[in-house]
């Protein structure tokens, strides 16, 4: 049997900022999660992600913090690689969309697709209006017009996207339009730019992602709300065309041989996912094969492509995107023949995740008010692994769920510590402590014993079934269901009684804990990776417990165990935040 091959990206973070624990869990954890079990599954897997660079978000923190574009976005490039890394979030690349080591890669793919795409006549050049600062001399990039949104009527709508419902906003559009570089009212001026024929693209992007509802033809569970945004959009508004340059110099420059394209860059909406693909030939050129060799990750049948976001940026994935990818195609195909761009085999999106303080109402994450728990400061003293695993428990999977701050020590103390790390300090404990150090014999087993091991193989089958279809909470349920099983077999069977009566049954059902333990080890890791690798060394094993098929390999009599250590740390919230 062929190995398998995934192509997954997580979305690019802008620049333009820290991470907080809303970005971990729309994005970001679920496709490092995600990656580590299909690794351990024995596939063959590239995980892309890097900051994306260009456009006016940049541009406007570059202002108010008073800072060149450039430092800005190398600190936050940096800032934010060291954020996943001590969140154990690895990636294979993280690059950047205009970062020394990356931008020439990127401009030229962008320009590339922007080409392709305009020699299939699938381009529109018109003269449209813009908003113009008449005290700036300058016409507004979408980011730098803030007003009152014309879908919700909420006044945190910018001139692509209202911040508060998700919808896409046209800057002519936005109601009571003011300036963010001078305050001032802007002016409709007329400018040119190229427009995207999404209306011709319509047709087909709706089919594919109509075929998307039947997970048995395309392969892949997708969520409801990626479907629903996506067709919803199309069955109820439509595409019209949109514009897919901007007034900027800051980006990738519109690549046509027109007096009218001068001082003009791609919409950063257009070329920030091509730093999918970018990144991809950066990593392949990094490894030896040479950049051409992306191809066989995004041009190959056999290869499967999974985009990993947040819920605002849904309508870009599912719908902009592959509508790109389909205007290169010279084939029909709704997935891309052999040599094509495959379109998405999966979008995996998380809704947004809100907050609570102690003491205080549930309200949005935000950056502006400072309503956040930033990853920097988290990792400075603590582990990973307590928000790793709380920020998967209560993952907005199908709804928009809360950081309650009181529930996330709750659950660290009372779950992760109490079911999970304990069970392995008295097991480990126990056996180090009446048996040398190493695995008892297995004697003649009882009913209760083969249920437990069958527990053991039973949860490993279905975390890896949750995993497969991006079911992260059902997965981790799962595992953490099995340590509770665990717990109650180990005071079911009274080892620390029988110790003193019948030294074969507790020697039986300690050795049936640290199989058990030994099936924990391999299918928490792609969750809580560092807690896999602790007990991994706690228990003594050889490389082979990161395959997936070797979750339920019993160890074997007299196996030597390493010293037990203290895996979960019981946490204080008057340590962890403060205002």
């Amino acid at each position: 049997m062929a190995q398998r091959r995934f192509l997954v990206t997580a979305a690019l973070p802008y620049s333009n900022g820290r991470l907080h624990v809303g970005h971990i869990a729309g994005a970001y954890l679920p496709a490092d999660t995600y990656v580590r079990y299909l690794r351990a599954s024995g596939a063959d897997v590239r995980f892309i992600c890097g900051s994306d660079d260009n456009g006016v978000a940049a541009l406007k923190s570059a202002r108010d913090q008073n800072r060149t574009v450039e430092q800005l976005t190398a600190h936050y490039n940096q800032s934010q690689s060291k954020d996943f890394a001590a969140l154990d979030i690895e990636f294979d690349i993280f690059g950047g969309t205009h970062q020394p080591d990356y931008v020439e890669t990127h401009e030229r793919f962008a320009q590339e697709f922007f080409l392709r795409v305009y020699e299939k006549g699938l381009f529109t050049k018109r003269t449209t209006k813009q908003l113009y600062d008449e005290e700036a001399k300058q016409f507004l990039p979408d980011r730098f017009v803030q007003g009152t949104c014309p879908h919700c009527a909420s006044t945190h709508a910018f001139g692509d996207q209202c911040e508060d419902c998700g919808q896409p906003v046209e800057q002519q559009s936005l109601l009571k339009p003011i300036s963010v570089m001078t305050g001032t009212t802007p002016v409709l001026r007329e400018t040119i730019h190229w427009y995207l024929r999404l209306d011709q693209l319509q047709g087909r992007l709706a089919k594919w992602l109509e075929q998307k509802k039947d997970p048995q033809r395309c392969g892949a569970t997708w969520r409801p709300i990626v479907l629903n945004q996506s067709l919803g959009r199309i069955e109820s508004e439509g595409l019209p065309e949109r514009a897919m340059t901007r007034d900027l110099t800051w980006g990738v420059p519109v690549p046509l041989d027109d007096p009218d394209a001068k001082g003009k860059s791609l919409y950063v909406w257009f070329d920030a996912p091509i730093g999918y693909v970018s990144f991809t030939a950066a990593l392949c050129e990094r490894q030896g094969g040479g950049a051409a060799d992306y191809d066989r990750w995004w041009k190959h049948p056999d290869c499967k492509v999974v985009h990993f976001i947040g819920e605002d940026n849904i309508v870009f994935h599912a719908i902009t995107w592959p509508a790109v990818m389909l205007a290169t195609h010279d084939s029909d195909s709704l997935q891309g023949e052999a040599g094509e761009y495959q379109l998405p085999h999966n979008v995996v999106a998380n809704s947004f995740l809100n907050i609570k303080f102690p003491g205080k109402d549930e309200e949005k994450i935000s950056k502006s008010r400072g309503t956040a728990v930033w990853i920097e400061d988290y990792c400075k003293t603590f582990d990973p692994d307590p928000l790793r695993y709380y920020l998967t428990a209560v993952a907005p999977e199908s709804a928009r769920t809360t950081f309650d701050i009181d529930d996330f020590i709750a659950r660290n103390n009372g779950e992760l510590l109490n079911a999970f790390g304990n069970f392995f300090n008295r097991t480990l404990t126990f056996a180090h402590k009446y048996f040398e150090g190493r695995v008892p014999t297995t004697g003649t087993r009882d009913a209760v014993d083969d249920e437990q091991l069958a527990a053991c193989r039973t949860a490993a089958d279905e975390a890896a079934a949750h995993f497969e279809q991006c079911h992260f909470k059902l997965a981790l349920s799962t595992v953490m269901g099995l340590a509770r099983s665990a717990n109650a077999y180990f005071d079911a069977t009274k080892p620390f009684r029988t110790r003193k009566t019948d030294m074969n049954a507790c020697g039986r059902a300690i050795n049936v804990c640290l199989q058990t333990a030994r099936t924990l080890t391999t299918i928490v890791a792609p969750v809580l990776p560092g807690s896999a690798e602790k007990c991994a060394e706690m228990l003594r094993l050889d490389d082979a417990w990161r395959t997936w098929s070797s979750a339920t390999d019993e160890l074997a009599t007299g196996h030597e165990l390493g010293e037990p250590v203290i895996l979960i740390k019981k946490l204080d919230a008057t340590e962890l935040f403060s205002e």
